[in-house]
């Protein structure tokens, strides 16, 4: 809410002893003062009635023009809003009209929020947003569609379009809890309202994964591969295993590793997604590969990112998905070139690692507990103490020993 008051300025006063008549404007919790070019002595002004008194010679001509002038900024408050800035109004007053902005789109709006991430170096949310965005904006019509234009209707054709084009649930499913966010935050930005909320009956399901797991002895078959150091193929099979290894560290963590993360024969890091700590005994497995790895003077432990690439950054991100990506080639080669049926991915030494702690016998807590998973209810899952590591460490040596499983 704006106030506006006409006051008697009395923190300094003029030559003459008299003080400065200013009208202050109230915004929130900001305070603006625009002068009156009046000033008068202290006794001759009435703080009740926020007036010259009759007893100056020249009361009523002044009262006259305070009072014209403070019905001139009261009409431009009004015509500005709440929501205006001091040199908004010094333009209207002085007669330049306010400039009217144009309505921000919705592209307008989301490439400024993707413009921000980069800025942070939140290039992974900037990727999946940008993504999101292209894909809608490719099927809306209008490239320059406001907010209040998307529609429960508009989602649903949406929805509809990307089903015949084959796309699984879970990847509607991303785009849509995308689009989603993007919404909420212009609601709060007050680039549309709250009312025009397109998504209260637009249910937005998902699936579970199929399992991508393959067996212990799968692995072996790989280790037992004679692939030439240094290879696309070698360093796509070494970089899997590593994952195994290391509880099935994700690609993005490992390439992020360096001696700093190795602490008293652990590698200590935290997980980029969830920011949670991970403290995993390094076991002769993993060490060898990372020395295989080493390369002198470099920061990382595996070559993925050159030192002078800022961490997090848009290269940095484009640089580990292709990595990622070549990986993925080879392996999946090499899977069937073992007799492997599932097809091999990154994701799958994750999934390896507890599918086989799983037939070995641990608890879906421990399993939990290692991987950095809530398991079952989260309130009481607080109160709860953290296995051992001892514990979880035993369960880390059973799991990546060489077994027949």
């Amino acid at each position: 809410m704006v106030q506006l008051k006409l006051i008697l300025d009395t923190r300094r006063a003029k030559s003459d002893g008299s003080y400065p008549i200013i009208f202050r404007i109230t915004q929130y919790k900001k305070i603006y003062t625009l002068p009156t070019g009046f000033s008068v002595q202290l006794n001759l002004w009435s703080i009740h009635n926020r007036e010259v008194i009759q007893e100056h010679p020249n009361a009523l001509r002044i009262n006259t023009l305070l009072n014209k002038k403070y019905y001139e900024i009261q009409k431009a408050l009004l015509s500005l809003g709440d929501n205006f800035t001091i040199e908004e109004l010094k333009a209207l007053l002085n007669g330049k009209p306010k400039e009217v902005q144009e309505p921000a789109t919705f592209k307008s709006f989301t490439d400024k929020l993707i413009k921000e991430m980069h800025q942070i170096n939140k290039t992974g949310n900037a990727l999946i947003y940008q993504t999101a965005v292209n894909r809608f904006l490719s099927f809306c019509i209008n490239q320059n569609i406001q907010f209040h234009e998307i529609t429960y209707t508009l989602l649903d054709q949406f929805r509809h379009s990307l089903t015949i084009q084959g796309l699984k649930i879970n990847s509607i499913s991303n785009y849509f809890r995308t689009l989603r966010a993007i919404y909420n935050k212009a609601i709060k930005q007050k680039i549309v309202e709250r009312s025009r909320y397109p998504f209260y009956d637009l249910k937005i399901k998902s699936e579970r994964t199929l399992k991508r797991a393959v067996l212990r002895q799968d692995l072996l078959k790989l280790e037992q591969l004679n692939l030439e150091m240094n290879t696309a193929e070698w360093k796509a099979l070494m970089s899997f295993l590593l994952s195994f290894y290391l509880i099935g560290i994700s690609f993005t963590d490992m390439a992020y590793l360096s001696r700093k993360n190795i602490i008293d024969g652990r590698v200590v890091y935290r997980r980029r997604k969830t920011h949670k700590e991970y403290s995993i005994k390094l076991f002769p497995q993993a060490e060898a590969i990372l020395d295989l790895f080493y390369q002198e003077g470099s920061k990382y432990l595996i070559p993925i990112i050159p030192d002078y690439v800022v961490e997090d950054s848009l290269i940095a991100k484009k640089l580990i998905h292709q990595w990622i990506k070549t990986t993925n080639k080879y392996i999946k080669r090499l899977g069937l070139k073992v007799g492997i049926a599932s097809p091999l991915t990154t994701y799958v030494a994750r999934h390896t690692f507890a599918t086989t702690a799983k037939r070995l016998g641990y608890s879906n807590e421990l399993i939990a507990e290692a991987l950095g998973h809530e398991y079952g209810n989260k309130i009481t899952n607080i109160y709860l103490d953290s296995f051992d590591q001892e514990v979880v460490d035993d369960m880390h040596k059973r799991v990546i020993a060489n077994l027949d499983l």
